[in-house]
């Protein structure tokens, strides 16, 4: 194994490095950097995240940059402000011990004044994601005639996002003559027409093989029912007590609603996507970064060039559409040599993606079994005598509590004291897998077409005639539902906030049902007629809002009748009496109390129920979002 200075890395460099804890180069920089030092040399390298390709391109870069001109030099272009911001910091790292180098970092989604002032003063290497240093060189600011070097690092990436036209325009502004080099984990035939076109006499240079992924990974793939994928997720992050992760979804709205999902299951997730504004993306990242999340939900726009240390898996909540976005997904974990694992949660219609992955990147996937609730609460409860036995005891701090914490104690058993520690810190396990769902491994293959059906089944506790789901509130608990949905924002921690702004004292909420256009809530039966009078008629970015009992007839959806049993009712069928007794049946209406006195708010009260309106044709179905937009059928 080679040293940095048998590469011909400068002391300068090297005792900056030394400090950050290098003491032999990886195989990538062993590779990289004696051929970067020269001259005129071009090169590809395919390089998976985590093998040191930053200091492999870094260093060189650094080292032939004259830091007494204040022309730029070089510039680094990434996909995304994350991986932005971290090449920076790496290379005023390496650049620690060298005076007057600026390295600095531009991107979207922030104040492009101070950006023109930092350059205006002179910076020799830019780091930049590809947008913002078009729009910087059109206003004049970036000035590129000098530049000797250019990386074009995480190149797939970029290409994948859509910055083709930028990267060509960038290449137009910078000499002809210049050092080109270009990063990316996999070799696309978009790589190839860039190396044919800006690449001169290049070097490939593989580490692994092409197309690989991580090779301390191992991938697992968990294959279920469509309805069963969230309750999957549950049990296989609770059967890693210390997993540290990143979960994979393929939309904005599905990350969003897993991370609710595990926050209201007590887990400690956030969620990574699109939709946030980049202050809120920096502070998720910052608290998942510094291990203060455990769990980050994103998309892959969101998660690029993420470099985050001890990743212990990456989910993959569902399979991406392309075999380079999973190589970057796994490539998240198993860095620095560490084992990482990938697992994916899958049901039987992405099977044939694993078996595509698997000829890429020339690994198999596990077909893993989901571990069993008893699995489940073993780990758990090993892990909760691990904590309570690796614990330090201070003894100093707790010494003046000692004689009371003794006089509670003095009458009870040490086996009932360890009991109710075991029950404080782990209760929560047996609480649920006691009655856990169980998850069938769905059929694959000839024959096993109904599972298609079953995917397609409701979790919850019961259905209605339409197939939609019913769900029926816990004990003590009364269901209301909410004229609002995911369409409009309205996520668990934005009901959360309404409620509490317009709900006098801190309101206890259950299990929140949501759907694209409305949504169920559970509160305590004490509170609930409090909670309808709060919210509804009450205002939400411009609508108003209707409250009512889910399960109050002629209000809210579930407790409505389907459309063939109105259809029976009204045709006279063989369970109907309605139409048989004739004027008695108004009459017993007549006699009921005036609907004015029970309405909430909810207008499709005047349609049920209420002998005098005539529909053409087919009767709505009340059940569906939308219902009045329908057009009667044509006779």
């Amino acid at each position: 194994m080679k040293t940095f200075l048998e590469l011909g890395v400068s002391e300068d460099i090297r005792r900056a490095i030394e400090e950050l804890g290098f003491e032999n180069p990886m195989p990538v920089q062993e590779e990289v950097i004696p051929y970067l030092l020269g001259n005129k040399n071009d090169v590809i390298a395919l390089a998976q995240t985590g093998t040191g390709k930053t200091a492999s391109y870094g260093i060189p870069v650094i080292q032939k940059t004259d830091a007494q001109n204040k022309q730029t030099q070089a510039i680094i272009l990434s996909p995304t402000r994350e991986l932005c911001l971290q090449i920076a910091d790496d290379l005023n790292s390496f650049a620690k011990y060298i005076d007057g180098l600026h390295i600095a970092a531009v991107y979207g989604g922030t104040d492009i004044g101070s950006q023109i002032r930092t350059l205006k003063h002179g910076v020799q290497i830019i780091v930049a994601t590809p947008g913002r240093l078009l729009d910087l060189i059109n206003r004049g600011v970036a000035q590129l005639e000098h530049v000797n070097n250019v990386v074009l690092d995480e190149a797939d990436e970029m290409l994948n996002m859509g910055f083709s036209e930028s990267i060509n325009a960038i290449f137009e502004n910078v000499p002809a003559d210049r050092n080109t080099l270009l990063f990316s984990a996999t070799m696309s035939k978009e790589i190839e027409k860039i190396a044919l076109h800006y690449l001169h006499d290049h070097k490939e240079i593989v580490v692994g093989s092409r197309n690989e992924g991580a090779e301390h990974v191992n991938h697992i793939y968990y294959l279920v029912n469509a309805k069963d994928k969230y309750l999957a997720l549950k049990r296989v992050v609770d059967f890693y007590p210390r997993i540290f992760a990143i979960i994979f979804c393929r939309t904005k709205l599905e990350t969003q609603d897993i991370a609710d999902k595990l926050i209201r299951d007590g887990y400690n997730a956030e969620a990574l996507h699109g939709d946030l504004s980049q202050q809120q993306r920096d502070l998720t990242m910052q608290k998942f970064r510094n291990h203060n999340v455990q769990f980050l939900v994103a998309t892959d726009v969101a998660a690029r060039g993420l470099d985050v240390d001890d990743l212990t898996h990456v989910i993959n909540y569902g399979l991406p559409d392309d075999v380079a976005s999973y190589t970057h997904r796994s490539g998240r974990t198993g860095r620095a040599g560490k084992k990482g694992t990938s697992i994916s949660i899958i049901h039987t219609r992405e099977k044939f993606k694993v078996r595509q992955i698997e000829k890429q990147i020339g690994k198999d996937f596990i077909d893993g079994t989901l571990p069993t609730p008893e699995e489940i609460c073993k780990k758990q409860l090993f892990k909760t005598m691990d904590d309570i036995m690796k614990t330090d005891v201070d003894e100093d701090q707790i010494e003046p509590y000692m004689a009371e914490i003794n006089r509670q104690f003095d009458y009870i058993d040490k086996e009932d004291i360890i009991k109710k520690m075991v029950t404080i810190t782990f209760g929560k396990f047996l609480d649920y897998y006691k009655n856990a769902p169980e998850i069938v491994k769905p059929e694959t293959g000839k024959g096993s077409r109904g599972s298609r059906g079953e995917g397609r089944g409701s979790e919850g506790r019961g259905k209605v005639s339409n197939g939609r789901r019913k769900h029926e509130a816990e004990a003590g608990y009364k269901r209301l539902f909410i004229n609002l949905g995911k369409a409009d924002g309205f996520y668990p921690g934005e009901i959360m906030q309404y409620l509490n702004k317009h709900v006098k004292g801190r309101q206890e909420v259950g299990h929140i049902d949501l759907l694209s256009k409305f949504a169920y809530i559970e509160v305590p039966e004490e509170d609930a007629k409090r909670v309808m009078k709060a919210l509804n008629g009450t205002e939400y970015k411009g609508r108003t809002v209707r409250c009512n009992d889910a399960d109050e007839e002629g209000h809210g959806r579930s407790a409505r009748g389907s459309r063939s049993e109105s259809r029976e009712s009204r045709k006279g069928g063989k369970g109907s009496e309605s139409r048989g007794k004739g004027k008695g049946s108004r009459a017993e209406s007549r006699s009921r109390k005036p609907r004015r006195e029970e309405e909430t708010g909810d207008w499709r009260q005047f349609f049920q129920h209420n002998d005098n309106v005539k529909f053409k044709g087919e009767e709505p179905n009340f059940e569906e979002e939308g219902w009045a937009r329908r057009r009667p059928k044509k006779k």
